[in-house]
């Protein structure tokens, strides 16, 4: 919706110019173009004020994953380090949790930021810009350790006062603020919630990698992203079973179904994308 707001504006600004200048008649039609991308403008910032206002971040601990290698993307350092557009791609995330989302109103009780230890001296000038509001954690061999461990530290920290942990991985810079107050409340409401989108791609499941074996029916299907938002005391529930009977998960909320618990699937935005490969830095950066 966004996007087609700026496409109209930029849109009425140039037809209505052509009138000014040489008398075009485009002048009634861009007036009606642009009153009513205006107001659906207007209705759409009521809507995120109103969003914000209502959500409290006051329970919520914040784990920033930033301890993986980045392979894929071919680079002389992991991908949260590089440079998208004026920052860090670490640091846009780190600049929402505890610069954006405080400034309007929505404070976390606590950000954990898992990162290797051989990096950690790096950002210890960021901690103790906050105070105690930004700690570190070390990372686990695989991405469920790395959230245990950031967990833990959460608890540790932020003790009691703290009732849920959104886990989000640093690697995917352009989550909103939108997304993130929806994504909590419903964890709210359900116990645990997960960002996610349609997926707009056919899905094959091959046994070799050669043949297929079927088609997946599409309409079933959702790509998950993060923030995955979850009730403290279902996850540390959770990784005890997991451990307990030497489980596979995949993602944090896959946790919570080996439980048989909910999990609620929150509308996002396909923009929250995953920096992985070089090309995704491009596209992130045209965003």
């Amino acid at each position: 919706m966004r996007i087609s707001i700026v496409v109209y504006y930029l849109f009425s600004t140039f037809f209505y110019q052509l009138d000014v200048c040489y008398g075009f008649a485009f002048a009634p039609r861009v007036k009606q173009l642009w009153s009513s991308s205006a107001s659906v403008l207007k209705a759409s910032e009521d809507d995120s004020l109103a969003l914000i206002e209502g959500t409290d971040l006051s329970e919520v601990g914040f784990l920033i994953l930033a301890g993986g290698t980045g392979s894929r993307m071919k680079a002389n350092m992991p991908k949260q380090f590089l440079q998208l557009k004026d920052r860090s791609v670490l640091q846009h995330s780190l600049d929402l949790f505890l610069d954006t989302l405080p400034s309007v109103g929505c404070e976390a009780a606590k950000v954990v930021l898992v990162m290797d230890p051989k990096y950690q001296p790096e950002y210890q000038s960021v901690v103790d810009k906050y105070e105690g509001k930004l700690v570190f954690a070390n990372p686990g061999e695989e991405r469920q350790g790395s959230v245990e461990n950031g967990l833990n530290k959460l608890v540790e920290t932020a003790g009691e006062r703290c009732k849920y942990v959104a886990v989000h991985d640093s690697a995917r810079p352009l989550v909103t603020i939108e997304e993130i107050c929806n994504v909590v409340n419903d964890a709210k409401e359900y116990g645990a919630a997960v960002l996610g989108v349609p997926c707009k791609a056919t899905i094959k499941e091959s046994d070799d990698g050669v043949l297929v074996q079927r088609t997946i029916q599409r309409s079933r299907l959702w790509e998950v992203h993060t923030p995955q938002v979850i009730l403290i005391e279902t996850l540390l529930k959770g990784f005890k079973k997991v451990a307990d009977e030497n489980l596979e998960v995949t993602d944090d909320v896959s946790i919570v179904e080996q439980l048989g618990e909910p999990v609620k699937l929150t509308r996002g935005e396909y923009t929250n994308l995953k920096i992985t490969t070089p090309e995704d830095m491009d596209v992130a950066t045209a965003i």
